[in-house]
């Protein structure tokens, strides 16, 4: 196979000569450098290159270039090749451009103008995004196919799961022909749909998650029965302990129920996370953590349930779904928080057929042109109402008071604002719907006078509320009467120490009612509900972990 290609577009002949060989000259060995001198010539050669099959691994465009800029090249080129890692380069005059250009083309970096010396400014950018690149499969090369229908739950089940697991997948609908032929080739009828077929020529009918994961790539099965740690939740908190666990020489294995990131790595854009100025979509910086816990030697399994938490002698023994289990000297809790449902029986059958709780990047491009609603006040729905704003005709915001200021930050609040088909509908709750097969009609009231009124809409996103996964913990760990796992200084009442506390010192700061069983995260009782605090409280579970250990 011909070595994947870096392609570089600058209208300026001397700086384009001088970028194509600062990057030939680290990369040439390894990478097909292609330089040219204009937006059209380069969309040009990305035509042929992905004619001939080969690959595209990181793009360098000017921003002030003629007839198309380096932002209009970007976008257009997204559509040839995605997963490209793309940096624009520009002047200081130009930065503001250039974080715009975030959210308009999904932009990687971008690089001022002159880069000298290249080995500062220019080569740590293009290796850490060369190495992105490299550990994410490329659809041309490993294509996972989906065939369903476009208002199916179960086929919407499955597409939302390889999304938030980063994998790629190309989205046939069952009744044009492609998806037809596919399902004829597999003996499937239409109704039997969803149907994956993996990169291999695999045939999976209406796959479990278990079974989808095992066939697309993600780790389901641990390699040993005993570990230093557990990490039970693949969130910011979980994957930060998974993190500093491997990295400080604990066996790790981090065991995640749907796809790592939680609830953070369905965000379309997190602006105020430290160290990213520019801001970072949840899946980048997901994918950032996986990578780094993996290169550590922290063990990742996707689709495993954990159904049970017992304390046998020294050992805690994390019990799954299937009946098999695995043991370790400490756990981490960490299985942050889901949306809350919304409390209208009518709207239950439409889940995943309209009505979407999360999942806006999955379902962001399919509602192009269309007017959607979206439940919720915080930063979550804020981040999605800007996002679907890209490809809505309109977007509703209804939220139950009477302004976003007391529970959304006002980076988020003045985007808003200047969104024009953003419209906010304060003192609005959701109480019904109904449709026909899918999700058509929703029903608003007024939470003041009670007046109700019908609006048409096939599109609902939800993101209200926080409820912990915290049920199979029942009778285990001391919960608060939400559920959120207690820990620390809030476990001692009055001097006394949790029941059955067998040790002569009070629980450690994250510890719960169990010793050597921690919670970080948001599904710990007061934490703050931030990706920050919730990263900090994995990266303190671990030093608390070692203090644990250590007096055993």
């Amino acid at each position: 196979m011909a070595n994947p290609t870096i392609l570089t577009v600058d209208d300026d002949p001397a700086v384009s000569r001088a970028v194509a060989r600062d990057i030939r000259r680290r990369y040439g060995g390894r990478y097909r450098v292609v330089r040219a001198v204009s937006g059209a010539e380069a969309l040009e050669a990305l035509r042929e290159i992905k004619l001939r099959g080969e690959r595209l691994a990181v793009m360098l465009a000017d921003y002030r270039m003629p007839q198309m800029n380096g932002i209009e090249f970007l976008e257009a080129a997204m559509d040839l090749f995605p997963l490209a890692r793309r940096v624009l380069l520009t002047a200081y005059a130009d930065t503001g451009a250039a974080i715009d250009a975030i959210n308009v083309v999904d932009l990687d970096h971008y690089l001022l103008k002159p880069w000298n010396p290249p080995e500062e400014h220019l080569y740590p950018v293009i290796d850490e995004l060369l190495d992105a690149w490299a550990t994410t499969p490329d659809p041309g090369i490993t294509e996972t196919r989906v065939v369903g229908h476009r208002w199916s739950a179960p086929s919407f089940a499955v597409r939302d799961f390889l999304a938030r697991n980063l994998v790629p997948y190309r989205w046939l609908p069952a009744d044009e022909p492609e998806g037809a032929r596919l399902l004829a080739a597999a003996g499937v009828a239409p109704a039997d749909v969803p149907l994956v077929v993996t990169a291999d020529g695999t045939s999976l009918v209406a796959p479990a998650e278990g079974e989808l994961a095992a066939h697309v790539g993600l780790s389901t099965i641990p390699t040993a029965d005993f570990y230093d740690l557990v990490v039970v939740g693949g969130g910011p908190a979980g994957l930060g302990a998974a993190v500093y666990g491997a990295s400080e020489g604990l066996r790790t294995v981090l065991v995640e129920r749907e796809a790592t990131g939680g609830q953070a790595g369905q965000s379309s854009r997190i602006e105020n996370y430290l160290g990213f100025p520019d801001g970072v979509s949840g899946a980048q910086l997901t994918d950032r953590a996986r990578r780094q816990a993996l290169k550590f030697g922290a063990e990742i399994l996707s689709a495993r349930e954990v159904v049970g938490l017992d304390a046998a002698g020294s050992g805690r023994v994390v019990r799954f779904g299937q009946g098999s289990a695995i043991t370790a000297h400490t756990v981490v809790l960490a299985t942050g928080v889901s949306y809350r449902r919304l409390a209208t029986s009518s709207l239950d059958e439409f889940t995943g057929a309209g009505v979407f709780y999360g999942s806006t990047v999955t379902e962001a491009t399919t509602c192009s042109g269309e007017e959607v609603y979206l439940v919720g006040g915080a930063n979550s729905a804020g981040q999605a109402a800007v996002y679907l704003s890209r490809y809505a005709r309109k977007v509703h915001l209804l939220i139950r008071g009477a302004e976003l200021t007391r529970s959304m930050s006002r980076y988020l609040i003045e985007q808003i604002g200047d969104i024009d088909h953003i419209v906010v509908h304060p003192w609005t709750e959701v109480v019904g719907g109904k449709g026909d097969g899918h999700l058509q009609q929703l029903t608003l009231r007024d939470v003041r006078s009670g007046a109700t009124d019908s609006v048409d809409s096939s599109w609902l996103f939800v993101f209200i509320g926080a409820e912990p996964r915290t049920e199979w913990l029942d009778g285990v760990v001391e919960r608060d009467a939400r559920g959120f796992v207690i820990t620390g200084p809030d476990l001692v009442a009055d001097g006394q120490r949790p029941a059955n506390w067998p040790l002569p010192r009070d629980p450690y700061h994250l510890e719960s009612s169990v010793p050597g069983v921690f919670a970080a995260g948001d599904v710990r009782a007061a934490s703050l509900k931030r990706v920050a605090s919730a990263v900090g409280d994995g990266a303190m579970a671990i030093s608390l972990v070692h203090r644990y250990l250590e007096s055993q």
